[in-house]
């Protein structure tokens, strides 16, 4: 039996992460910013998407038909 690695919320959270990132280096490279502090741009926008993304998406069972939204 495989299993694997992660789940599919944590592959969405962390691809949307990732994606964030990248849109964030890309626009900043755009504005005319150098490099490194681009690469550092991503990576902040990715440290602050995951738990945005985290909070974003529900997790299983979190959707109990009796539970206020």
């Amino acid at each position: 039996m495989r299993h694997s690695l992660l789940s599919m919320r944590s592959a969405l959270v962390l691809t949307l992460a990732v994606l964030t990132g990248i849109g964030a280096g890309v626009l900043s490279r755009l504005a005319g910013a150098p490099a490194a502090l681009c690469a550092l741009y991503a990576v902040g926008a990715f440290g602050l998407a995951v738990p945005f993304f985290d909070g974003l998406v529900a997790a299983p069972g979190d959707d109990e038909p009796g539970s206020p939204s």
